[in-house]
């Protein structure tokens, strides 16, 4: 019985695939240059796919298992179970403007908000938890522009080191939600695989002991 992962392209990429190995699950093939997006190894089947579908294929059980930032799955909303933080790929979601706003960000004086973002739902939700309304224009290349150019007053993006913030002009004000890799699993999958997702678990359970 094959299990199928999904993969997030990009910057969790090379760290998932690092980790899967400590585990003896064998993703390597991921890794090389190619336009493949399916790979089969050692009773896996890996799916290659944008990050922020990670959880949709495994929401709809065309990936019994995935690999998912956190912010991505907050955003998604996806009734997934999601058994472990792996620990890598440490970031946050947060809020920016250009360093020299006219009215910097204040929680208790701002009534209303215009921001540029990927995350439109935990924008959103964020924003209208501390009373305030926000409006969101929806970006999917480079969110910093955005207030460069007068699209919007502030940004909600993902920030590692700040370095891209600081070289656009821009700093962080706010932290929206802290994020790492976590594992999801589709809960029918778990059911119906239970005697191959349960092993998994354990395997990385205890990689990640040995980690701290």
């Amino acid at each position: 019985m094959e299990i199928t992962f999904a993969l997030p392209k990009g910057r969790l990429l090379k760290e998932s695939v690092k980790f899967l190995l400590k585990c003896q699950i064998d993703a390597e093939e991921t890794l090389k240059e190619s336009r493949k997006l399916v790979f089969r190894k050692g009773g896996f089947k890996f799916l290659l796919v944008k990050p922020m579908d990670v959880p949709t294929y495994v929401y709809y059980g065309a990936a019994d298992v995935g690999i998912a930032g956190k912010d991505v799955i907050e955003e998604k909303g996806y009734e997934l179970y999601e058994p472990l933080d792996l620990g890598f790929g440490k970031c946050r979601l947060s809020v920016a403007e250009p360093v020299n706003i006219e009215e910097p960000y204040d929680l208790e004086k701002l009534s209303s908000i215009r921001v540029a973002t990927k995350y439109p739902k935990t924008t959103d939700s964020y924003f209208r938890s501390k009373g305030i309304h926000p409006e969101i224009i929806v970006l999917y290349g480079s969110v910093e522009l955005a207030p460069l150019v007068g699209l919007s007053d502030r940004i909600v993006d993902l920030v590692q080191t700040g370095t891209t913030l600081r070289e656009n002009g821009l700093r962080e004000v706010d932290v929206i939600l802290n994020s790492t890799a976590r594992l999801v699993v589709n809960r029918a999958s778990l059911k119906t695989k239970y005697g191959k997702i349960k092993p998994i678990i354990e395997k990385m359970k205890e990689v990640i002991a040995n980690q701290r």
